[in-house]
């Protein structure tokens, strides 16, 4: 369905984004490879060597990405791309459904999230072409019971009988992707696209009619995602990630659309489908063997991007669109233990890859995500090897004249401190660029650095970001290591509902967490001073990160603190400064919303869920493993003694 313009720009683009990503890797590998020629290179050195050119290659696509955004921003769009502009003006022709798949959530804010869509969505013209279906896989009978009295409710309060429907489910199979599967096998039919929330989505009715607009506007299109930013919480260090988030995160998005076009991805919710080819192409099929690897597919959303364009339809991401926002969780306990379930299910993206017709983008995504975790591991070896080998220099300095040889001349080391200074300026350049660059969007923007608080504060919550992330990264690294480990070792995870809300962590509860991170600094900084000191300042960030993580994830946990960091100003956001009617709807209180309907207004109500309209949905082949056995089974068998057996539970 893709013209062949469209395809010479979609080379021509990646040439040119590929090629500058190698060939930046590529120029400091080499210059790597010539310091530490000088004097000869080791076996570890080589193995280092290695490892540094994948490190350098992930973050010199960040770079990339972030510049081709920041030109794309600053030039006022990208005109090859689809872009929310379009819709205006058009109608919306087909019907569309809302689908919000809930498990075990907190009724309150789910519901004051579907208030908060509903009514915005009302204020549309187009409001009548859309239906909203609650789809529950709640196992709790006393949440259930919320769910359907705060359901009884809204349809009260907003006369939507025969609009908004619930349904609830005998067996969550498949959790979130069989829960959308049922929903398309019995209600599909009757509906065009589904756009697909999340429990914690919210999204103006502006940015659904723009979503229903675009699809109808280009029938060659099956998924459009949206980008959506992290809002509504209040704790330091959700406020960060929100921060960091709405400053690069439309500059980046912008670059991932420059260079992927039709070929992006998917990231299962704030985003609309075309139904028919997602139940024609996009079932799911069961993995061979046991999990983790095996089973039932966790990560189902890069799987079915990529059976979408396998099947001939494109996929978008619609970076300028407004109006889309998610929640992130409120500490980093919370936030690992959702990468943890994350991680699983991008490794199992392993077993995927082989699978035949899959367009070579759609297995880019696949691979992306698995080294999204596997470059913690990497970078944790790196660091270990670059202290090996410092130890061993320590521990056995350069000898000027050999053993049983006479010399009239000493053989003297050299030293690369140009190769070396220019190493490392390179490096700093590469990861601080993209943050320089949103900041330099944001500035030269008079609305959008009024949103940030101005000029002042957006600088200094810039700096205070970026101290965070800099101790943040040591033990998310560890975090990230032990989770791919304990996958590759045959350790499954618990799929349990993720916590919401602005959960504090005691200092009891943070050290019990981080307690081995607290340990390995101490051991690894301890030797480096006893053997190498000179070598300890180079480690400093590392060691930080790793002997403050407790203390950091307890403080940063604190709703107090956050609101304190922005009664002074810092780490603002555009809607925290100016709340968008929807996400302020999300935050009024329960009572106010009266989630609770009567018995009698129960009784009056519609059945929970309309007549059927099926739409078959078509499995895909079976996966046959290939190179994943072979690689996973022999680590496994190497580490399962120390990552047990039993799935590691993901919320208390």
């Amino acid at each position: 369905m893709i013209d062949r313009r469209s395809r010479n720009r979609a080379r021509r683009r990646r040439a040119a984004f590929f090629g500058l990503t190698l060939l930046t890797s590529g120029l400091a590998s080499f210059v790597l490879e010539d310091i530490l020629d000088a004097n000869g290179i080791s076996p570890l050195e080589a193995v280092g060597l290695v490892l540094f050119f994948g490190l350098f290659t992930w973050i010199a696509g960040a770079f990339w990405t972030a510049v081709a955004g920041f030109a794309v921003r600053l030039a006022g769009g990208d005109a090859r791309v689809i872009r929310a502009g379009e819709a205006a003006g058009l109608a919306v022709r087909g019907r569309v459904a809302l689908v919000m798949p809930v498990y075990n959530e907190d009724p309150a804010r789910v519901f004051a999230g579907i208030e908060a869509v509903w009514t915005s969505l009302a204020a549309e013209p187009e409001q009548a072409a859309f239906d909203l279906f609650i789809l529950s896989d709640t196992r709790k009978s006393d949440i259930a019971a919320a769910e359907e009295s705060s359901w009884g409710a809204l349809i009260a309060r907003h006369g939507a009988a025969g609009r908004v429907f619930y349904r609830r489910r005998a067996e969550n199979t498949g959790r979130k992707s069989g829960n959308i599967a049922d929903f398309v096998r019995h209600w599909g039919g009757a509906y065009t696209h589904m756009i697909v929330l999340d429990a914690d989505s919210v999204m103006t009715g502006h940015a659904l009619v723009t979503l229903a607009r675009l699809m109808d506007a280009h029938p060659e299109v099956g998924i459009i995602q949206t980008a959506p930013l992290p809002a509504g919480r209040d704790t330091l260090f959700a406020r960060v990630v929100q921060f960091a988030a709405r400053l690069n995160g439309p500059m980046l998005s912008s670059g991932l659309a420059y260079w992927q076009l039709g070929e992006s991805n998917y990231w299962g919710h704030n985003a609309i489908v075309r139904l028919a080819p997602f139940a024609k192409f996009c079932g799911l099929p069961h993995l061979p063997g046991g999990a983790p690897f095996g089973g039932e597919i966790l990560s189902h959303d890069f799987v079915e991007a990529a059976f979408m364009r396998r099947a001939g339809y494109e996929v978008w991401l619609l970076p300028d669109l407004e109006g889309s926002w998610e929640e992130v969780p409120s500490n980093i306990i919370d936030f690992a233990a959702r990468d943890r379930r994350w991680a699983q299910g991008n490794l199992q993206h392993s077993n995927v890859l082989t699978m035949h017709g899959l367009h070579w983008v759609s297995r880019l995504h696949m691979v992306t995500g698995i080294l999204s975790y596997a470059t913690s591991p990497i970078w944790f070896a790196v660091l270990i090897l670059s202290s090996v080998l410092t130890c061993q220099a320590a521990l056995h300095p350069h000898h000027y004249f050999e053993a049983g040889m006479y010399s009239l001349f000493p053989s003297w080391p050299e030293y690369r401190d140009g190769e070396i200074d220019i190493l490392l300026a390179g490096t700093i350049v590469v990861l601080l660029a993209p943050k320089l660059l949103g900041l330099t969007l944001a500035l030269v923007q008079p609305a959008r650095r009024r949103g940030f608080g101005g000029g002042a504060r957006l600088g200094a919550s810039l700096l205070l970001e970026q101290l965070f992330s800099v101790l943040l990264a040591p033990p998310m690294m560890v975090f990230h290591s032990t989770f791919v480990i304990s996958t590759l070792a045959g350790k499954p995870v618990t799929w349990n509902a993720q916590e919401r809300g602005d959960r504090g962590v005691s200092l009891l509860e943070a050290l019990r967490r981080h307690k081995w991170h607290m340990l390995l600094g101490i051991a690894w900084g301890a030797a480096i001073l006893l053997i190498a000191p000179r070598f300890i300042w180079w480690m400093t960030p590392v060691l930080l990160g790793l002997l403050l993580s407790a203390p950091l994830t307890a403080i940063s946990s604190r709703a107090g603190v956050g609101r304190f960091a922005r009664r002074l100003g810092l780490l603002l956001t555009p809607e925290e400064v100016a709340p968008p009617r929807e996400l302020a709807l999300v935050q009024a209180p329960a009572e106010r919303l009266a989630l609770h309907a009567s018995v009698a207004g129960r009784e009056m109500l519609p059945a929970a869920v309309p007549a059927p309209a099926p739409l078959a949905m078509e499995a895909a082949p079976p996966v046959h493993a290939r190179w994943r056995g072979a690689l996973a089974s022999p680590f496994r068998s190497a580490v399962a003694p120390l990552a047990g057996t039993r799935g590691e539970p993901l919320s208390r």
